[in-house]
């Protein structure tokens, strides 16, 4: 099979067209030695194209442990550039992804933008005033806003910090760290640790759609730039006077890497 390496600011994916269904999918440890990155292609995860009726495909997304994940916001944007790549989409795209039904744009630049679904309110964690909250973008995470004064998030040990706090819920959060900007003209700065990667990953789209809103609380407005280890992203949306939101896109780069054979 042809594979494709693809990344969405540095979350980068194995993609296959899998439209045969010829992949081996129930096969967790293989995935995961594809993803290895010495043993193996190396990315955060691995994702089957399939086709999908009433849609113009599904996506079907593994975690770098082999096991299946839940929405990934880069990896759906990838795909979508991918099934451009293909040829087989336009400009805009429908697609079911592990928590419904998605749509998407891609704009003469290249960037990708992904509508995501509504977002309940955040929900604090621990003791009044702590300030972590929790969301659900499709994936499952936690927040933490370093306090004002506190030493920079560049200096925050992700993983040790992450891994002590991934298992707030029953089977796993991610962990978003996230800095405010100096000034309006700047982007908030994020680091997320993964669950499934259990690493810190150079961006994560779910996460920092999960930051963007939790910031919203924080008097943030639409639309929210946000910088992570591997580049910027943008998420807008609209927030009603009860806490959630809709109309929620999140946008960026999806470049292919590189191609090859298994």
């Amino acid at each position: 099979m042809t594979f494709y390496k693809y990344h969405g600011t540095g979350n980068d994916f194995i993609l296959l067209d899998d439209r045969n269904e010829d992949f081996p999918a129930a096969e967790h440890q293989y995935i995961a030695r594809l993803c290895h990155r010495r043993f193996g292609i190396g990315a955060d995860g691995l994702i089957l194209l399939r086709n999908c009726a009433d849609y113009d495909f599904q996506m079907l997304y593994y975690n770098a442990d082999g096991h299946p994940g839940s929405l990934c916001g880069n990896g759906g944007r990838c795909t979508v550039a991918f099934a451009r790549h293909l040829g087989f989409i336009g400009h805009k795209a429908t697609f079911r992804a592990a928590d419904g039904a998605h749509e998407a744009l891609v704009e003469a630049d290249g960037t990708v933008r992904l509508r995501m679904h509504d977002v309940a309110a955040a929900e604090p964690i621990g003791a009044a005033g702590a300030g972590d909250v929790f969301l659900d973008t499709g994936s499952p995470h936690v927040v933490r806003f370093l306090p004002a004064g506190s030493a920079a998030l560049a200096d925050v040990d992700v993983v040790t910090e992450g891994r002590a706090m991934r298992n707030y819920r029953p089977h796993g959060t991610n962990v978003n760290f996230a800095e405010a900007p100096g000034s309006s003209t700047q982007p908030w700065f994020v680091r997320t640790y993964e669950r499934g990667v259990e690493d810190e990953t150079l961006s994560c789209g779910t996460g920092v759609t999960a930051v963007a809103l939790a910031a919203a609380g924080r008097g943030a407005a639409s639309p929210l730039r946000l910088r992570t280890p591997g580049w910027e992203l943008e998420v807008a949306f609209e927030r009603h006077p009860d806490g959630y939101f809709t109309n929620v896109w999140l946008s960026g780069p999806a470049v292919l890497v590189f191609e090859g054979k298994l």
